[in-house]
């Protein structure tokens, strides 16, 4: 995307799709992403949601908080219905754009077969993960995404043994359109790449880390620093993959010109999901990290 065409606070349309109120937490990374997404997507758009904090959000009949039509499906069937409701578009001769929004545990775990199928067949619709780490609509349940040493209330003393799956990476094996990772700490990045994401048919693969302050265990005001922190410490990266190539998002994009990242031990002392970890584990997260890094340099040179 040309830089000149990206969104800021001075440029995003005034137009709101969510009506003010709704059942979202204090705090709520998916709520910061629905109202400035939606805001991307437009009216003309039919979204696919599973059970889910959306589906709370949302609202529960008979009160709703979005202004666009919403199928409620299983946790199971999120791509597979989506599949359905492009077929009855075209078949009507709508151009109207589905998206199915899911969680993680409705797309890595529960729903991954569909998507599979889905991306498989190259079905033209958008596929969102809001990645919370957790199934946290239910109480705080491990997903497959949550990561290694995070405490939930099934792994509740030593947190997760096994490190969480990289669905982008799992995406990309089947060849998509389009793959972006985005935070919810970066709005207006999840904004463009949707934009982005319209104009191009196929499948679009949208992946979202999204801060969960009952989840994670952090004050409802530090949604947006932990977010950022997970980038800066090169944790998470921000990205795109368009006919195979890979290019990093401005914020991790620029830390390919320093020379150590911060530490990955300041973005895990600002929750309490993380207290379980040992020394090790957090030496070993580390060099994780660090040897990602190298082979981006070598990549990507020094950005």
């Amino acid at each position: 995307m040309n830089i000149a065409a990206k969104t800021n606070v001075l440029n995003l349309s005034e137009e709101e799709f969510v009506y003010p109120g709704n059942r979202a937490c204090s705090g709520c990374g998916l709520s910061i992403l629905y109202r400035i997404g939606l805001k991307a997507l437009g009216r003309d758009c039919i979204f696919v949601v599973p059970p889910s904090c959306l589906t709370v959000m949302q609202g529960l009949y008979p009160i709703a908080a979005s202004q666009m039509p919403i199928l409620n499906g299983t946790f199971a069937s999120t791509a597979a219905i989506a599949t359905g409701v492009r077929a009855a578009m075209k078949r009507l001769g709508k151009k109207t754009q589905v998206v199915a929004w899911a969680g993680d545990g409705g797309t890595a775990d529960i729903g991954i077969q569909a998507l599979s199928g889905a991306l498989e067949r190259n079905e033209d619709i958008i596929y969102i993960c809001y990645d919370n780490e957790a199934y946290m609509n239910t109480g705080v349940q491990r997903s497959g995404t949550t990561p290694q040493g995070g405490l939930t209330t099934t792994t509740p003393y030593t947190g997760k043994k096994e490190q969480g799956k990289n669905m982008p990476d799992i995406v990309a094996a089947h060849n998509p359109a389009y793959i972006a990772t985005c935070s919810a700490s970066y709005p207006l990045d999840f904004h463009d790449k949707l934009i982005k994401a319209k104009e191009i048919s196929g499948l679009k693969y949208i992946h979202i880390q999204t801060p969960c302050p009952p989840g994670w265990g952090c004050e409802e005001q530090m949604t947006v620093k932990i977010g950022k922190a997970a980038i800066d410490c090169g944790l998470f990266d921000l990205f795109e993959i368009e006919n195979g190539k890979k290019q990093l998002s401005e914020p991790s994009k620029k830390l390919l010109k320093k020379e150590k990242l911060d530490s990955v031990r300041h973005y895990l002392s600002m929750q309490t999901r993380f207290k379980a970890l040992s020394e090790e584990q957090i030496v070993v997260m580390q060099e994780r990290i660090d040897k990602k890094w190298d082979g981006y340099r070598q990549e990507f040179g020094a950005g």
